[in-house]
């Protein structure tokens, strides 16, 4: 057994305390998942708390490169947090700029040993922060029983995160104003976060709709066989909304230079292709869920 994976069985058996080298010390298990394989990576990381976020600094002991489970989380923004006996989902999102330098003294003031690591290597150390995977002020629809209220739970999830990738844009686009003209320091870094965001929302959204056309339209299907040219006709329209999806990861990777009313136009745009869709889905199929208890039962 590797000494990672020790750690993480007594961990997980001791409901967060490790002994040994880690006597004491805030330690977390991240999951992330792999960039190139798609499976699940779990880590056992040192962190910091800052206000209701958790931070973690990809060091790799000061080693010239980043560490795997940085890259994973670049290519898969939603992690799996355990920490003590809890279990969430987070958001993880690399600090830019100004942010970082502040989030990193923030790091050092708790666990200086860092410094040593950031001295080691040329590479500056990222700084991640874990924030809850549910948008700021989102709240759930309502107690979960059907499938109808699981669907519209996610529905709910999937505009929020849409509602933010709006906000932080026109964030960016205020600080990028706010400091144009010789001499002043260039505007904060959002572009991470933007596209970070942006990320988890698209790779939810294919999640949800690959879970539809696997599972929920057969089962469903089964009851109501004349509702096959209606789940046949949502299935072309989750290729159309992967088109969307792909666009818009395209158009968010231009964000550092775009201009800003073009932007906003095509940004509003596929927001509203994208609401009309998950709007248009819950007309046709929450009627038809309603009565699918959530879990399904156990065989």
């Amino acid at each position: 057994m590797s000494f990672n994976q020790s750690v993480i069985e007594e961990f997980r058996t001791r409901r967060g305390k490790v002994g040994g080298p880690f006597e004491g010390a805030d330690l977390l298990l991240l999951t992330t998942t792999g960039a190139r394989s798609g499976a699940p990576h779990t880590t056992p990381l040192g962190y910091v708390r800052h206000g209701d976020a958790l931070l973690v600094v990809a060091s790799n002991l000061g080693a010239p490169s980043h560490p795997a489970w940085y890259h994973n989380l670049l290519a898969h923004p939603q992690v799996r947090v355990e920490l003590g006996a809890d279990t969430f989902e987070a958001l993880a999102v690399p600090a830019e700029g100004a942010r970082r330098a502040e989030l990193f003294a923030e790091v050092l003031r708790t666990a200086p040993g860092f410094a040593e690591y950031q001295a080691r290597t040329d590479r500056l150390l990222p700084v991640v922060v874990l924030d809850s995977a549910a948008p700021d002020g989102w709240r759930s629809p309502g107690e979960v029983r059907t499938l109808a209220d699981k669907i519209l739970e996610v529905h709910t999830w999937l505009r929020a995160q849409l509602g933010h990738v709006s906000a932080e844009t026109e964030a960016h686009f205020a600080a990028r104003a706010a400091h144009t003209g010789p001499g002043r320091p260039p505007a904060p870094g959002l572009g991470l976060q933007i596209r970070q965001r942006c990320l988890a929302f698209c790779q939810a959204l294919a999640f949800h709709h690959a879970g539809e056309d696997g599972h929920v339209f057969p089962a469903t299907l089964a009851h109501h066989p004349h509702l096959a040219d209606t789940f046949e006709r949502l299935r072309e329209e989750h290729r159309t909304v992967a088109r969307i999806q792909e666009e818009l990861v395209t158009l968010l990777a231009g964000l550092e230079i775009a201009d800003p009313e073009r932007f906003r136009a095509r940004l509003a745009r596929m927001t509203a292709e994208l609401t009309a869709h998950l709007d248009h889905e819950e007309e046709t199929l929450l009627p038809l869920l309603a009565e699918v208890p959530w879990p399904p039962p156990r065989p």
